[in-house]
């Protein structure tokens, strides 16, 4: 019969000889964003900056652990433990003497030649990324070599490794030694996770499987419908709760949760800091009778947050639908606030919606092009709400603009090496694309995938080694814009390594068509060198350039 157990335990207790974590092969690589590491930390510092003593959860973790053995695979939790260590590796690279040895000792459990036990990782991660995972980030001076030397990448997650690390190395050393000696200990010290074990991996699995599911459990909104209902006047009752239950079931449940998300941010103009239901309270419903909020506020903000997300696309200028369709592929929903706030009523007129529109998604893409992160959004997209909230078209305008760094920035990125770029890219290639079909808005494919023209690795004595025998410049032009195309099909790894003409005729076609416009230049082209790719470059940033108006 499985043991099934499950502890609070701070970091103390887990980053030691207790717990020798495992990720096994069967997990998904590491795949944090820099979103999700700015989150991290960013709660970290907030909660270590409230002052109490009160223990701060990171969440659960599941493992697979014998009673006394240390050894543990993880099955849930992989992303914060990787994260947590790779914090804790940068404040070590910056701190010195006892610090730095004792969060060494957290990390990498040191040879005792007493007890005869050897060095011990307190992490390893998947057999392909632990290498490079121990090289640049566990082991000592690992994340200065990294960020000196800026080593070749051999997957996915070893580029998230790098991304990350990088730039919790800067965050960290920003804070000044005070500041992350104080971090470390709070993340030591009060910082705790649920660990549940099993000695079973069925069990454990299960146990995953439950914790993940779904279910039907009361919603915030749940317990928000009985708090405003329920102090509504019982003969009104029943018709406002008919009102409420109506918009939910035109909306969905889950949607319907992200609405009062966004109600509480256009109200708010905040980052989150505790849960929805008591944030509603305060920042929304404070002073207000529920069946105010549900005439002035929950059905016309309904409306406008389907119109929003592309929903009622019918009740929508026939200009602005592109723009909504270009924003609904944001790797993050903060602009979907303003947005809302331009459908509410009284609505701009049509012209005036249309250029807010157009610019709105021009900052948000400009905002998502540098990586701009929760806080910078959020902040960003407050001032926007407020100055559509005061109607007044050049208080909009200003909120919309980008400053020349940005502007300068921005174009930067698009002119480096974009594809490095995992969640830009794609949304990026398709909105040129769009461009490029001279007003076609956009393109519905049931698979798109991005190709290099030029192969990443091209075969030696090919005639992609001839166009490009100095391998700094073929690595400079491998990702960027002008090598890039879309496919309407799944990628064929041996086709994407022929020569080009082959390349041209039985890959980048269907039926002698180009499936995309960004094709259609190397569609006709006779050979892919450096010049080619130049012009090619010059000619695709200077049309990003022109829409967004960054010159």
């Amino acid at each position: 019969m499985a043991a099934i157990g499950a502890s609070e335990k701070s970091l103390d207790l887990i980053f030691c000889r207790d717990y020798v974590f495992q990720i096994p092969v069967y997990q998904r690589p590491y795949a944090w964003e820099l979103e999700q590491v700015e989150a991290l930390l960013d709660d970290l510092l907030d909660a270590m900056g409230q002052g109490d003593h009160e223990p701060y959860f990171l969440g659960s973790i599941v493992l697979i652990k014998q009673d006394g053995m240390p050894e543990c695979e993880v099955v849930d939790g992989q992303q914060r433990l990787t994260t947590l260590i790779m914090l804790l590796c940068a404040i070590r690279e910056l701190a010195s003497g006892r610090w730095s040895d004792d969060l060494d000792q957290r990390i990498r459990q040191r040879e005792d030649v007493v007890s005869k036990r050897p060095q011990v990782l307190g992490l390893r991660l998947r057999d392909m990324d632990q290498e490079f995972f121990h090289e640049y980030v566990q082991k000592k001076g690992g994340i200065k070599q990294l960020i000196d030397q800026s080593p070749s990448t051999n997957t996915d997650s070893q580029e998230r490794i790098a991304e990350n690390v990088k730039h919790l190395y800067r965050e960290v050393k920003r804070l000044g030694k005070k500041k992350y000696r104080k971090l470390a200990s709070f993340v030591i010290e009060r910082c705790y996770l649920v660990v549940v074990t099993t000695n079973n991996p069925s069990s454990a699995h299960r146990i995953f499987s439950v914790m993940n599911d779904r279910g039907l459990d009361l919603s915030p909104t749940d317990i928000l419908k009985a708090d405003i209902t329920g102090k509504i006047d019982k003969r009104s009752r029943s018709a406002y709760a008919e009102k409420w239950e109506r918009e939910e079931n035109q909306i969905g449940r889950e949607r319907f949760i992200a609405l009062f998300s966004h109600i509480r941010m256009i109200h708010t103009k905040e980052k989150p800091r505790r849960n929805l239901h008591d944030e509603f309270q305060e920042g929304v419903l404070r002073n207000m009778a529920g069946e105010e909020f549900i005439d002035k506020l929950l059905v016309p903000y309904a409306l406008a947050y389907e119109k929003a997300v592309g929903r009622n696309e019918d009740q929508v200028p026939r200009e602005v639908r592109p723009y909504l369709k270009h924003l609904s592929r944001l790797d993050n929903v903060d602009w979907i606030p303003p947005v809302m706030q331009l459908f509410f009523e009284p609505p701009p007129k049509e012209q005036d919606l249309i250029e807010c529109v157009r610019g709105l998604e021009r900052l948000a893409y400009g905002l998502f092009i540098l990586r701009a992160n929760v806080n910078r959004r959020i902040t960003r997209y407050a001032s926007v709400t407020s100055a559509i909230q005061g109607l007044k078209m050049k208080k909009i305008r200003k909120s919309l603009e980008l400053d020349e760094d940005e502007k300068r920035s921005i174009i930067e990125s698009l002119d480096g090496p974009v594809y490095t770029l995992a969640r830009v890219r794609m949304p990026l290639l398709l909105r040129l694309d769009g461009l490029l079909a001279s007003g076609e808005a956009t393109y519905e494919r049931s698979t798109v995938t991005i190709e290099h023209v030029l192969p990443q690795k091209p075969e030696e004595n090919s005639e992609w080694i001839k166009w490009f025998p100095d391998d700094d410049e073929r690595a400079e032009w491998t990702h960027r814009l002008a090598n890039l195309v879309l496919l309407s099909w799944r990628k064929n790894m041996q086709a994407s390594n022929q020569e080009f003409s082959k390349k041209k005729k039985q890959y980048f076609q269907q039926e002698g068509i180009p499936t995309f416009p960004l094709t259609t230049d190397v569609i006709n082209e006779r050979k892919w060198t450096p010049k080619v790719l130049r012009a090619r470059q010059t000619r695709l940033v200077d049309k990003l350039a022109s829409e967004w108006r960054l010159r």
